[in-house]
């Protein structure tokens, strides 16, 4: 093969291959999430009652009834005529359902109403925050929560994070997907383009810089 031709194959493989690095990114950057809208209200999620939440159930006409009760670790509560009830992955109006389904043994017709005071909420309504957080931790999910709202709760970034190196673990259509976000460019840049919403499970993970 002549010099010219095997010029010829070779520039054709590194057109090829730049036109599928040129494809990847597309992909890469179909993957990017969009800005929050802020100031919009969105029906977000029912909240799930979840351990460590504490709720005050009350039953009309009925005070020796009413009680304020902490979801235990197992995700259950006890309330008077009834032990050992599941809460835990219920919302507030499936638990008053099902206590005064219990009660209605022993008076007629309850009427129930079950408020949470005190959220936690189950894995799947939280928002965890993992790696160079100031302070990582776990935070209830609350309706139309973004990424700003997270580093706030969480009191910022370290010295030594990687801000623009951070990733979101999300579960779309029952697959782990990442994302990539730039929480250097939203909190030192107050580019609010940055500021994404969250959902509940997101995983926030930061990496330390490596210099």
């Amino acid at each position: 093969m002549s010099f010219k031709a095997l010029w010829r194959v070779m520039l054709g493989i590194a057109l090829s291959a730049a036109l599928l690095s040129v494809g990847s990114c597309a992909d890469t950057e179909s993957e990017q999430l969009k800005p929050a809208i802020l100031g919009t209200e969105n029906a977000g999620p029912v909240y799930k009652i979840g351990p460590g939440d504490s709720l005050q159930i009350s039953v009309w006409r009925n005070p020796e009834l009413s009680v304020s009760v902490p979801v235990r670790p197992d995700g259950r509560i006890s309330v008077p005529l009834i032990a050992d009830l599941r809460a835990a992955g219920k919302t507030p109006t499936e638990l008053a359902n099902e206590i005064s389904e219990g009660l209605s043994k022993y008076i007629q017709e309850p009427v129930v109403t079950v408020i949470v005071t005190g959220f936690v909420g189950p894995l799947t309504q939280q928002v965890r925050v993992v790696g160079e957080a100031v302070q990582p931790k776990a935070i209830p999910y609350r309706d139309n929560m973004t990424l700003l709202d997270v580093m706030i709760a969480c009191g910022g970034l370290t010295n030594f994070a990687n801000g623009n190196g951070a990733r979101i673990i999300r579960m779309v259509d029952g697959a782990q997907k990442q994302f990539a976000v730039r929480l250097d460019d939203l909190l030192k840049d107050g580019d609010i383009a940055a500021n994404v919403q969250m959902l509940p499970g997101d995983v926030l993970i930061i990496p330390q810089s490596l210099f």
